[in-house]
Parts: C-alpha cells; sequence; structure tokens
C-alpha cells in the first residue's frame, strides 16, 4: 500500500510538473485599486488584449502565455509582494507599473532573478541604470515628455512666467518638474514661483491662495501628479476663479482630469503623453479597433496601448529568441529595432535604453481630449 501511495504521489508530482510548462507564464504587475488605478487598469487590459491574440494565433513556442496579475493596490509593499509571487509562481518575464516609484518596488527583484521586466508606463529615463540590465521601458523618458509641455507652454501658450506644483511623494512627479523647469529656463522662461503636495492630498486650498497671490503673476501653473490629484487640482484651481493655463505631464492623461471638475471647469488644460490619438497608422487603428471589440469601449487613455505594447514586445523577444529562458529573452529585448508598437516605434539605441519617441500635446476644452501636436526628440 506504501508504495502504491508513493507511487502515485509521484505521479501527481509529475503530472504537476508538465502543467506548470504547458504555458508560457509573463507576471504582470500593476495597481487595479487606488490612485494609480485609472491609469494600470487600462494598461492591465491592454496586455489581457495581447495575450488573448497570441493565444488566438497558436501561443508563443506551441504553448499558450498565462499572463498573472495580482493588484499592488498603489502600495509599494504590496507591489513587492506581488513581484515576489509572481516570481514564485515561474514567470519568465514581467511587465507592468504605470509610475517609477512602482517600478521600483518591484523591478529589482526581477534583476535579482534574472528575469526581464519591461515597463508599459513609468517614465523615468534613469530607471535601466537604476534597476539593471534585465530593465527595460516601452515609453519615452520624463526628459522627452516635459521638454515636449515646456516647449508646447513657451511656443503655443506663449507662457515666459510659470508656478510649478510637485507632488512630493513621486520619484515620476519630481522628475518631471526638473526636467520641465530645466527646459522652461533654458528656453528664456521663468519659474516665478514653486509648491509641492502629497499623493492622497484632496484639499489644495493653501496652494491655490499662494497661486493667487504671487507677483508677478505666473502665464501657466504647471502641476505634476498622478491621476488621483490630476481631477482634484483643476477643479479646486477652476473653481477658484483662476484661468490661466494649467499645464502637465502624463499623469494628466486620465478621464479623472475631465470627469472630476466637469466639463464647464475642465478646460486650457494641456498635457504631453503616449502617442496614439489621432494617428492614422495602421498598428493605431486596428487596436482601438479590437479594444472596443474586446471591451465595449474605446481605449481609455494611451495607458492601454502601453500595456499592450509592453506584452507585444515580450511576445517579439521570446520570437526572436526561440527561447522562453528568461536571459535568452533579455538579449532579445536589448536587441530590440524597429518595434512597430502601437504608441510609436521602438529601438534600444540610445546609450540609457531610453526609447526615442514622438511626444502627443493634448488639450482639454470644455471636457473634450485633442491632440494639438506632436513632439519629436532631438535625438533620434
Amino acid at each position: 500500500m506504501n508504495r502504491l501511495i508513493a507511487a502515485s504521489v509521484a505521479f501527481a508530482a509529475m503530472l504537476a510538473s508538465a502543467s506548470a510548462q504547458e504555458t508560457i507564464k509573463i507576471g504582470a504587475l500593476y495597481n487595479l485599486t487606488g490612485g494609480m488605478s485609472s491609469l494600470d487598469g487600462p494598461s492591465l487590459k491592454g496586455a489581457q488584449l495581447a495575450v488573448k491574440q497570441i493565444n488566438a494565433q497558436g501561443g508563443l513556442l506551441d504553448k499558450q502565455v498565462e499572463l498573472i496579475a495580482p493588484d499592488g493596490k498603489t502600495d509599494q509593499q504590496e507591489t513587492a509582494k506581488a513581484a515576489q509571487r509572481v516570481l514564485s509562481e515561474g514567470v519568465v518575464a514581467g511587465i507592468g507599473q504605470s509610475d517609477t516609484t512602482f517600478v521600483m518596488a518591484g523591478a529589482p527583484l526581477f534583476q535579482e532573478k534574472g528575469v526581464p521586466f519591461v515597463t508599459s508606463g513609468a517614465t523615468h529615463p534613469e530607471l535601466p541604470q537604476w534597476v539593471g540590465d534585465y530593465m527595460f521601458m516601452t515609453p519615452f523618458g520624463d526628459d522627452d515628455q516635459s521638454y515636449a509641455i515646456a516647449d508646447y507652454a513657451y511656443d503655443k501658450l506663449g507662457a515666459r512666467r510659470v508656478a510649478v506644483w510637485t507632488d512630493n511623494s513621486m520619484d515620476f512627479t519630481k522628475a518631471l518638474s526638473a526636467f520641465f523647469t530645466e527646459r522652461f529656463q533654458e528656453r528664456g522662461g521663468e519659474v516665478v514661483g514653486t509648491d509641492t503636495f502629497m499623493m492622497g492630498d484632496t484639499d489644495f486650498s493653501a496652494q491655490i491662495a499662494r497661486l493667487a497671490s504671487m507677483d508677478p503673476a505666473p502665464d501657466a501653473v504647471f502641476v505634476s501628479a498622478i491621476p488621483s490629484e490630476a481631477g482634484l487640482s483643476v477643479k479646486q484651481i477652476r473653481e477658484q476663479g483662476i484661468n490661466i493655463p494649467i499645464v502637465s505631464g502624463d499623469g494628466f492623461d486620465t478621464e479623472l482630469v475631465s470627469t472630476v471638475p466637469g466639463p464647464e471647469l475642465a478646460n486650457d488644460v494641456y498635457f504631453s503623453t503616449h502617442t496614439y490619438r489621432a494617428d492614422d497608422r495602421p498598428e493605431v487603428k486596428k487596436f482601438i479597433e479590437d479594444y472596443k471589440a474586446e471591451y465595449g469601449i474605446e481605449p481609455e487613455n494611451a495607458f492601454a496601448p502601453l500595456g499592450y505594447d509592453a506584452m507585444m514586445l515580450v511576445a517579439d523577444a521570446i520570437k526572436r529568441a526561440n527561447s522562453a529562458e528568461p536571459a535568452k529573452i533579455r538579449d532579445a529585448l536589448a536587441e530590440t529595432r524597429g518595434f512597430k508598437g502601437v504608441t510609436g516605434e521602438i529601438s534600444y539605441t540610445r546609450a540609457n535604453m531610453v526609447p526615442p519617441k514622438p511626444v502627443s500635446i493634448i488639450s482639454v476644452k470644455n471636457g473634450k481630449y485633442a491632440v494639438e501636436e506632436i513632439w519629436r526628440p532631438e535625438t533620434q
């Protein structure tokens, strides 16, 4: 009897091992609840759409792809736990996150294990150096998007004096303000005042009072925030009768910028973000059609196609490597050139491994979003 039990246990273990090898597992680190959810939720949906399409076409290396996506809850400790969980389940690569702070909570764990991680939306240009050679970026860097919105504010909005507000709790928001200030001053503009707040703040009355009393008065205010504070800051600034342009980066690429203040107050807002709106490339048209067919709505923001692109970058690397070994996937990712993503062509040609991609400038006028121009980086 004991031999029979032992044989049964061994057979069950063999089946479990075989089952574990039946799929290629990819970890997806996203904050599906909390302040980052309006970016991370669409990004995960984009990645899930990519996986569905990959599997419908036969998968990768004759295996189906399995996406493992625990909720990081917009919390660094929960994000680290999520990273540990997916790594323990044998993922061969990871994707995810729309913010640098949360990438830094999870991606170093992938680096330690020798598993590549591709962020779909985090934009600090030093991320590959901070994490290591297993770290890759789908988006542009904060320097490029900050330069884009600084140029737009100076050239198109005619701003010469600006106030700068910064969420002082996030690496992303601090970097965005620093790069914006650098570029705006290089262009000949002046920062006439600065202010700070923290993630989770809901009352901006003190900052607004200081903004209103600035002398000389600014021509625009740059608000470096994540989505949960983006809509609130617009609402409260406008409610106090301050009607100067509000400019920002891709943390404002959320429906909250229009829904929280409402269409009457969501006006004269401009932000830089990832290029895909109003783009007639076939990759863009097909993605929008496929996303709408899958979810019943058009992509909520640029983070949906970024999630899709991140997953497709990994799939492309696995195909070119003809292997699901993490080290070989990493090597193939590093050799990526001319990958035609929905959000633009991706090539790792710069020394800092940040892809040189175009940047869209979006306006919000009476609650309606529109592409104003496409800004292209100087270094291609």
